[in-house]
């Protein structure tokens, strides 16, 4: 049965990475699979918990005799549940930060960028959009920061292959962004929520890299822009009433809500509590700062929303889907011991994780990043910080070299692709961008600023150590 789930598994990872040729959507795929694969291990759990969990599910019985009853609600309190909770607990998170933004959409607290980014020139529209697509999606996830930029590039820039390019720079800079943050990216997430990083090292030793794998790609794709851009004529903007928000209203809002997710991780530390219960936190001031700004709005029956952001829940949506699909998958994966497998054939032929750093970037190109991160994560466990390690285990404790890596590699080496990553098939489907223009035009300059971001970390790794 194990060869059975191998497979299944690997038919979905294979129509994953195939979704811009199937156009089957690959949250679909993603649960299925999942959904699936569990089935299949609960109809030969006995012979999975006699082999692997034999003392669990004694001490579970306690004495009790033993049925295929018991097996199966072994199988659910034990191992299915654990996994689900740990599962929830990023998904709510996900949905506290998908909520922000719709409120701060709503309320037009993006407008200052793009005014920023409103220029004939090129050089202050290309850096403000790096910019600001760095920063928002350090603080929010990086799908979320690329559509929330994208939309406004559809608002500025008119002409249609100026637009491809400088999507092109959203998408690397989100990506970037997101992966230097505990709370910027799904992945990064992950490997904090499993104690395997703390916010303050992961940033410190994540931030000059991924500053370098912006900027490189950023600068070069620039170099192929011409000196002005085509923008869009602005028209009178239709404010409604009177009871439009302030500036300074905004801007308000916009630090409770982006400002307020900085304080997630000391929330975390001192409470030992989830960190979704810190966005939800932010998300009720937020909501509080919402009803007292449009009171009047509200008593009057009248629209509060400004704009339409059906599309970036409905890209949200997904990923989250997906993300639940994966984390079914390589959860069933950890449970019937093929990822202890897979840890044991790395450790005797391969041997280095600088060398698994490059395989996992370049394999994330073709394989969505957040699959094969996810992947990469439970493949080994958070070792303790002892003394007497040897260099190749000691990567594996508490702020490791291979975490920094896996993040790095999977989020930046995803954009080698379009399809490597969520923001860029974004972007494909909003643009018309086919998988050759990409790698005529982004692929290789995305593989310099990767390149050069490893350099930079082992730079500052060996100095530092």
């Amino acid at each position: 049965m194990t060869i059975a789930i191998v497979v299944l598994m690997l038919i979905g990872y294979v129509l994953i990475c195939c979704e811009h040729v199937t156009r089957v959507n690959k949250a679909t795929v993603a649960m299925f699979c999942g959904v699936c694969g569990w089935v299949m291990f609960i109809c030969v759990g006995p012979e999975y918990i006699n082999s692997l969990h034999n003392v669990e599910f004694l001490e579970f019985l306690e004495g009790s005799a033993f049925s295929i009853a018991a097996v199966n609600e072994y199988i659910y309190r034990n191992l299915f549940t654990k996994h689900m909770v740990e599962l929830c607990s990023i998904v709510m998170y996900l949905l506290a930060t998908m909520s922000i933004v719709t409120v701060l959409s709503d309320n037009d607290c993006f407008r200052f960028i793009t005014d920023w980014c409103r220029s004939k020139r090129t050089l202050q529209t290309l850096w403000c959009l790096a910019f600001f697509s760095f920063i928002l999606s350090a603080n929010l996830d990086n799908l979320t920061s690329a559509v929330v930029m994208l939309t406004i590039l559809n608002q500025i820039v008119v002409n249609t292959r100026q637009r491809m390019l400088l999507g092109a720079v959203i998408v690397i800079a989100t990506n970037c962004g997101g992966c230097f943050t505990v709370i910027g990216d799904v992945t990064s997430l992950l490997i904090w929520t499993r104690g395997a990083v703390t916010p303050t090292n992961y940033s410190g030793a994540l931030v000059l890299p991924a500053v370098v794998a912006t900027i490189v790609p950023t600068y070069l794709i620039g170099r192929m822009l011409p000196d002005h851009l085509d923008l869009k004529r602005t028209g009178v903007m239709f404010r409604g009433d009177d009871s439009s928000l302030a500036a300074w209203q905004r801007y308000l809002m916009l630090f409770l809500g982006i400002g307020g997710l900085w304080f997630v991780p000391t929330f975390y530390r001192l409470t030992m509590l989830p960190p979704f219960l810190g966005a939800l936190c932010v998300l009720g001031v937020l909501w509080v700062a919402n009803e007292i700004f449009n009171r009047k709005a509200i008593l009057a029956d009248q629209p509060v929303t400004v704009s339409s952001w059906g599309s970036l829940q409905y890209e949200i949506t997904q990923t989250i889907m997906f993300f639940v699909g994966v984390s079914l998958c390589v959860c069933l994966l950890i449970e019937v011991g093929v990822m202890n497998e897979v840890a044991s054939w790395c450790d005797r032929y391969i041997h280095n994780i600088y060398i698994m750093s490059l395989f996992l970037g370049f394999v994330s190109s073709v394989m969505d990043n957040v699959a094969l991160v996810m992947s990469s994560v439970s493949i080994y466990p958070v070792y303790e910080d002892v003394q007497g390690l040897s260099g190749y285990v000691s990567s594996f404790v508490q702020n490791g070299q291979y975490w920094h890596l896996v993040a790095l590699s999977g989020c930046v080496g995803g954009c080698l692709l379009p399809f490597g990553n969520t923001a860029a098939y974004a972007l494909m489907k909003s643009e018309d961008i086919s998988v050759m223009w990409y790698i005529r035009n982004v692929t290789l300059k995305v593989l310099a600023g990767w390149l050069l971001s490893l350099g930079v970390y082992f730079l500052v790794d060996y100095f530092l150590r």
